[in-house]
């Protein structure tokens, strides 16, 4: 089966096209009775008596003769018309005076003015019937965005045949993939389940943050059950009109029944399955009658010859109905999240494969300067490598472009334009050291040192990376409160070196006051609060003004206290921060093992691309 053209790829189509050639029709129309008018115009009608004389005085040249009607033109080219009584000797006075005389038969000769009436009323309606056809949807599309089909169904119909992807073609993800073969197992062979009399899930909520590959997982289940497969976001059932998201929630459970066994796949489901009651107004009534037909139709629904199974996807699982999630509706949840160190290095094998990649380039390694990047980060830091490679005419893609990609989807393209004098590029380097030689000074609780550079990036003027030594999936308090303390390094080193403060250490104080306002609030780190979690939502909060004082006093002491801990350092250690800041601005940038040899100490495990 082909598959339908999108009405969206061609602008001259359907309402558009016909709206083209209706203006093109009156147009022409207009310009027919404006000439006719104005050749009606010119034509002088003149009585039987006033054209005798004028024959008589040899003013009229050639008349035509249809009848009793008589079309003629004077020897000055002018026109006229008239009715002449039917009288033999007037052909004698015509050959008298050198008339030009043509006779037509009355009965073959049929006036444009009496037919212009009936053309012009076929042609209105067949332009009627043109553009109440293309309202319907007749030229083979949906009719979606019509006011005459506008409860039909928007989803996106893909056939088995169309549809490439498999379990092979995602990367990582492999608890979700184990979680999805259930499905294609029930959708493959559904009397394997039936003998025994189980009921496999109906709804699966596949949950993740944006561009770890939800979709993609949906359409693998798809070409792994060989199914058809309905696409719809659920922004798309909401309408202005009450009562469309409900006909259009109808339609596509009808169109996947009569599929049976498909799949239907709901993206971005919170727009549609948010909690009822939330809100106000016709527009909201409208959203919470799509969900109750949603409920409806998702509710123990039954098929002929086959199963429906109503896959959905959402980063945002909080805010859903109740009813939605309970068993029957959505009562399987796969969790999407992001990859670890083992699917990173899957998913950059798997889109390396499109791409010519130097031997020399680990991929692994490169897998771990990547923690915390979903699917489509890593498949957009091949692609911006393979760009950065392609613009100084490399045969092959080498480790530093993969530095470089990685650089700008972190931190911003590196910005050449930016002219610092000396003083503020003292200033930027002492700041970066900072940061620096507190982290080399935290081995034991801090991430590993990468690289430091004063090259301007994105709104940074210098950055200092590091890279964590394996996946981490919690955090220690001393951890985190090594985090605090590096980031108050550049303001430490400021003050100590130059007794000013600047405006570049903005960043580093959110960063710090967001860890310390974590581990006072929902992890328990503080002995004067204890382990209580003071949450927020919606601005409201869960606690006392008294509560909300303590909490401030306790995040502005861990802030002071980390901040006077890398002041103490940097004091103790001012020659090696001297060192490397003078060494900064010689070189821009210098990586782990540079900076460990040139401060001389030990070294920690390197996470580097080369």
């Amino acid at each position: 089966m082909k598959k339908k053209k999108s009405n969206k790829n061609s602008f001259m189509s359907g309402a558009p096209q016909g709206l083209f050639i209706g203006m093109l029709v009156i147009i022409a129309l207009g310009y027919i009775l404006y000439d006719l008018t104005v050749r009606s115009q010119k034509i002088q009608p003149i009585n039987y008596s006033t054209f005798l004389k004028d024959v008589e005085a040899g003013k009229v040249k050639k008349i035509v003769v249809s009848g009793s009607d008589v079309a003629g033109e004077f020897r000055d080219g002018s026109t006229f018309e008239t009715v002449i009584a039917d009288t033999p000797g007037n052909w004698d006075i015509y050959k008298q005076h050198d008339v030009e005389v043509v006779v037509e038969n009355p009965a073959n000769q049929v006036s444009f003015w009496y037919l212009f009436p009936f053309l012009s009323l076929i042609i209105t309606l067949l332009l009627v019937w043109y553009f109440f056809r293309q309202a319907r949807g007749g030229s083979g599309g949906n009719g979606a965005g019509n006011i005459f089909s506008m409860g039909k169904s928007k989803a996106k119909m893909f056939m088995p045949s169309t549809i490439k992807e498999t379990f092979n073609s995602v990367a990582g993800a492999g608890e979700a993939k184990e979680e999805l073969r259930d499905i294609v197992d029930f959708l493959r062979n559904p009397e394997k389940y039936k003998r025994l009399g189980a009921k496999m899930t109906r709804g699966i909520l596949l949950v993740g943050e944006p561009g770890n590959g939800k979709t993609l997982l949906a359409r693998a289940v798809a070409g792994e059950a060989n199914c058809p497969f309905f696409s719809i976001s659920g922004s798309d059932f909401i309408e202005v009109f009450v009562g469309v998201g409900a006909s259009r929630v109808r339609d596509l459970f009808a169109q996947a029944r009569a599929h049976a066994p498909s799949i239907i796949f709901i993206d971005e489901i919170d727009a549609v399955g948010r909690h009822r009651g939330s809100g106000l107004g016709g527009g909201h009534d409208e959203r919470e009658q799509t969900l109750n037909q949603l409920l409806t139709e998702m509710d123990g629904f039954q098929t002929t010859g086959g199963s429906v199974i109503v896959l959905a996807a959402t980063n945002r699982p909080d805010v859903l109905d109740k009813a939605l999630l309970r068993p029957g509706r959505f009562d399987r949840r796969v969790e999407v999240p992001y990859p670890d160190l083992k699917s990173r290095e899957e998913i950059l094998t798997l889109h390396a494969r499109e791409v010519k990649i130097d031997p020399e380039v680990d991929l692994g390694k490169i897998a771990r300067g990547t923690p915390g990047f979903s699917g489509a980060d890593l498949a957009n830091i091949v692609n911006e490598a393979a760009i950065n490679a392609s613009k100084t005419d490399q045969t092959t893609i080498k480790i530093s472009d993969f530095e470089e990609a990685r650089d700008k989807i972190l931190l911003g393209k590196e910005i050449k334009s930016i002219m610092q004098t000396p003083e503020e590029l003292e200033l930027t380097a002492y700041h970066e050291a900072g940061h620096t030689l507190v982290r080399l000074l935290l081995p034991a609780h801090s991430d590993p040192l990468y690289k430091v550079t004063i090259i301007p990036r994105g709104r940074a003027l210098g950055v200092t990376h590091s890279l964590p030594e394996k996946e981490k999936y919690t955090q220690t308090k001393e951890e985190l409160l090594a985090s605090v303390a590096s980031a108050m390094g550049g303001r430490a080193a400021e003050e100590l070196v130059f007794n000013t403060y600047t405006t570049g250490a903005y960043s580093d104080f959110n960063a710090a006051t967001e860890i310390a306002r974590k581990m006072v609030c929902y992890y328990g780190m503080s002995d004067k609060l204890g382990a209580v979690v003071y949450s927020q939502h919606q601005g409201s909060f869960d606690y006392s003004q008294k509560t909300a004082d303590l909490i401030d006093q306790e995040v502005a002491a861990i802030l002071n206290t980390q901040y006077a801990r890398a002041m103490e350092l940097l004091r103790a250690h001012r020659e090696k921060l001297d060192l490397l800041a003078k060494t900064l601005l010689d070189k821009e940038t210098l990586y782990a093992g540079e900076i460990y040899e040139l401060l001389d100490i030990e070294p920690r495990e390197e996470h580097k691309f080369s």
